[in-house]
């Protein structure tokens, strides 16, 4: 779901040979999975919030 690319890096992707480097693919692929995972936790903040919200609005 993320498609994030950090273009600010410079780092070379394929090397002379033209293959893919695999240690670059998988600090890439961590990297994404932490931006994941703060997106996840901050949509779970905002619907526990808004279900709080309006529970609080019911009970007045």
């Amino acid at each position: 779901m993320s498609t994030h690319l950090n273009f600010n890096e410079n780092r070379n992707i394929n090397n002379s040979n033209g293959r893919v480097k695999v240690t670059d693919l998988l600090s890439r692929l961590n990297e994404e999975k932490k931006i994941e995972k703060k997106r996840n936790l901050a949509l779970g903040v905002a619907a526990v919030s808004a279900v709080t919200v309006f529970g609080i609005i019911l009970t007045i």
